[in-house]
């Protein structure tokens, strides 16, 4: 039987966005993260399908980050913002997270690894609730983005090294299609199209935007 899909609005975004995630995602490792033959749904092509290209692009990068959902009267997401320095993606907003060591077991537990390493969120306040679909990037990255509840009972201490800076950003604003922007700019001497939600000040846009979009089709389907 097919489930119809409930209208999104702002009284879905507690306990309900947990609910919903956990019937529709799992912790299973999702196709498409190591083999070459394999190629992701989702990734910069969504935006522009100019660059499918990227699928030839090697070596293939393993790499995961965390989604974390903080259980707050209001739910928000915490992201970082990467310092500048940084020889990829300085100064963009991005989740916690980064490349898949060979001694990392799984995908979840190398975004752990990389939460606590970045900015501290500690392994005890987080319940993981499922893989989202790998996700392709240009420069030959496959992400794994764990979708997780968090616990509001959280300290952080951010490495200067990688992250300049946290903030949140309600649940509700990163799931609402109507924020889901389409924006272009020259890259490499083409016009390149990418996904952006923009919220006050920060600009979240590319890689992070995509990641949200999909999250916001599977779990509202719309």
């Amino acid at each position: 039987m097919t489930e119809t899909a409930l209208p999104v609005s702002h009284s879905i975004y507690g306990n309900d966005f947990f609910d919903r995630a956990r019937a529709v995602l799992t912790l299973d490792a999702p196709p498409g993260l190591t083999d070459p033959d394999a190629l992701p749904l989702r990734g910069d092509h969504d935006a522009d399908p100019v660059v499918k290209a990227i699928a030839a692009v090697r070596p293939i990068k393993p790499a995961a980050v965390l989604i974390p959902v903080i259980e707050r009267d209001e739910p928000m997401v915490l992201l970082t913002q990467r310092t500048a320095h940084l020889p990829q993606h300085a100064g963009q907003i991005a989740f916690p997270g980064g490349k898949i060591d060979p001694s990392d077991a799984t995908p979840l537990a190398a975004a752990l690894r990389e939460a606590q390493e970045e900015i501290g969120l500690d392994a005890g306040v987080i319940d993981p609730i499922g893989y989202l679909d790998v996700y392709m990037t240009t420069l030959g990255y496959r992400i794994v983005p764990v979708v997780a509840r968090v616990r509001p009972q959280f300290t952080l201490t951010i490495n200067p090294g990688e992250v300049e800076d946290t903030f949140e950003v309600p649940l509700s604003h990163l799931m609402e299609p109507a924020n889901h922007q389409t924006h272009s700019r020259e890259w490499q001497g083409m016009m390149r199209s990418y996904y952006a939600i923009p919220f006050g000040e920060r600009y979240i846009w590319g890689v992070t935007a995509g990641i949200f979009r999909n999250l916001q089709q599977r779990i509202y389907g719309a």
